[in-house]
């Protein structure tokens, strides 16, 4: 599939199928933290990237073959309020299953009111705010130069206003960035002019963009869990159950570890099949030069070989 892919373990969503509704890292922002990689095309221009009967049509496919799916997520390789469709797509989707339809977005095109209206539809927003002060927000960010931090927080606050959903706002706290008491302090500040329905803690787990960002270890998280509200939790490690085979196992490999690096255990839980059945795939995989390898806090990330 070309839009299409999983569902993939989610620490938030269960079992998630997601629809990418944008070329491969096209977004707003280039995050140090990015486990997909350096931006390659940094945007704030929205367009349409894709046909929406050829997404249904997908999303309709991947519900007949799954036997267990929790959400439909738009996420993937980029951020996909980019999609001058995406508001079409999500009210077809909801026409197509009544299963909850979330949006993961970093949320800085959420000040403009045409954003605003495609996403009123979605179950649940996941919008991120790493910063609350404009030296770390370009520091971590490195946002497009068309935006401003101020703008991006009134934008949360004014879809608060308007959405009827649950918004879970998203911070990802890298070690020595945003960690300070000053830092977060000012984040705790514009939480509490969101008012978003959950607050998820994050840390660098993956292997990120830039080595230098670090992750927070268990204690430090907890540490700002209590300085933040009770509607604030650390996101934990999924622990999900195997769903069914993959009829193309190469294929589905392919098309999840293009959008997030995976672990062998990841891969053998989306696909249905042992950790030793799954490392068999990974390494045809390796040796045909699709899958590279990284090692990261002591475990083994396998993501899509990008050809250059």
């Amino acid at each position: 599939m070309r839009y299409v892919y999983g569902p993939v373990p989610s620490r938030r969503l269960g079992f998630s199928l997601g629809i990418d509704l944008v070329p491969f890292k096209t977004c707003s922002l280039d995050c140090i933290y990015c486990q997909l990689g350096r931006t390659t095309q940094k945007s704030v221009e929205r367009k349409i990237y894709t046909q929406k009967d050829n997404v249904c049509e997908e999303v309709r496919e991947a519900l007949r073959k799954t036997e267990r799916i929790d959400y439909i997520t738009f996420s993937g390789s980029g951020e996909p309020t980019l999609n001058l469709e995406i508001g079409a797509v999500i009210r077809e989707v909801k026409k197509i299953t009544a299963l909850p339809v979330a949006v993961l977005t970093n949320g800085t095109l959420l000040f403009r009111e045409d954003v605003q209206k495609d996403l009123v539809e979605a179950d649940v927003v996941c919008p991120s705010l790493d910063a609350a002060s404009d030296v770390m927000f370009r520091k971590i960010n490195r946002p497009h130069d068309a935006l401003k931090l101020d703008s991006i927080i009134q934008g949360l606050k004014k879809f608060r206003m308007i959405y009827k959903g649950r918004i879970w706002l998203e911070v990802m706290l890298i070690k020595d960035f945003n960690d300070s008491t000053e830092e977060l302090s000012r984040i705790r500040n514009a939480i509490s002019g969101i008012q978003p329905d959950r607050v998820y803690l994050n840390t660098v787990v993956r292997p990120p963009s830039e080595m230098y960002a670090k992750l927070l270890s268990s204690d430090e998280m907890m540490t700002v869990k209590n300085y933040f509200d009770n509607r604030c939790e650390v996101i934990a490690e999924f622990h999900g159950q195997k769903i069914g085979e993959a009829q193309n196992v190469e294929d589905a490999i392919i098309e999840m570890t293009k959008r997030r690096p995976l672990t062998s255990i990841d891969i053998a839980n989306v696909l249905g099949v042992s950790e030793t059945n799954a490392k068999t795939w990974i390494n045809i995989l390796k040796y045909s030069g699709k899958l590279q390898e990284r090692q990261y806090k002591g475990e083994r990330y396998y993501s899509y070989a990008i050809k250059k």
